[in-house]
């Protein structure tokens, strides 16, 4: 029997009388390895995936069936194992103090893609003391970014008190991130948990934690409390 595929007139003329059926379209190798390409990265949500952290691979765990479960569980310890990887790439793991002199070679040209994160402190201010005392544990626990400290009258004359502790997040020379102020770190209440998400949220570092550490319900009360004091006592006035 003639192959209805083959590329006969005769078989032309059978497909334009409808005899035969069209002729099945070939694909190549390329198409084939396209195709499936994209049909596992359709069912994994990969690019989806790829732009997760940690915390947002959890909010989403709910979403997902048995067979996608498995992938959710690989990226988690492949991004564990990026935070690993970057450790052992570790060129710095201290905190280091430095001079306005030294702010332009150790901040805005200290390499590429280096982040760079400089406390700017006082050391009479006891929040000052409780940041720098974080910065020592997560410079040694992420130890690919460079942890720097610089009392804020060698550093930035005239730096207004109100504003300390600051920390300032540079990458390339750019400043990505700063938080300025008591207030933007809950005074006291900071634990270490906090900082580090804080910074992981700029990217500076690639945080383990899975989830934001949450704020003791106390203080949001207490602090609420106190705000609506503050407001009625404006009121009065």
């Amino acid at each position: 029997m003639q192959d209805p595929n083959a590329d006969t007139q005769w078989n032309d003329v059978l497909r334009a009388k409808g005899i035969i059926p069209p002729k099945e379209t070939e694909i190549s190798e390329d198409q084939i390895v396209s195709m499936v390409e994209q049909t596992i990265e359709d069912k994994t949500k990969a690019r989806d995936l790829r732009d997760m952290n940690l915390d947002e691979l959890n909010e989403n765990e709910d979403d997902i069936d048995e067979d996608e479960e498995r992938i959710f569980e690989a990226y988690r310890k492949q991004r564990l194992q990026e935070i690993r990887a970057a450790q052992k790439n570790a060129i710095f793991g201290d905190v280091r103090e430095i001079s306005r002199d030294e702010y332009v070679t150790e901040v805005n040209q200290a390499g590429e893609d280096i982040w760079v994160v400089l406390l700017v402190y006082k050391q009479s201010i006891p929040l000052c003391k409780l940041i720098e005392q974080y910065f020592y544990d997560l410079a040694r626990k992420f130890p690919a970014a460079k942890f720097l400290k610089s009392i804020s009258s060698v550093c930035i004359p005239n730096y207004p008190d109100k504003n300390l502790p600051t920390v300032f997040v540079y990458q390339n020379g750019e400043l990505k991130k700063q938080f300025v102020g008591p207030l933007v770190f809950r005074g006291m209440k900071l634990t270490k948990d906090d900082l580090e998400w804080m910074l992981s949220e700029t990217g500076a570092i690639v945080t383990d934690l899975e989830e934001k550490p949450r704020q003791d319900v106390h203080d949001v009360m207490t602090s609420s409390i106190r705000t609506t004091v503050a407001g009625d006592g404006d009121e009065s006035d």
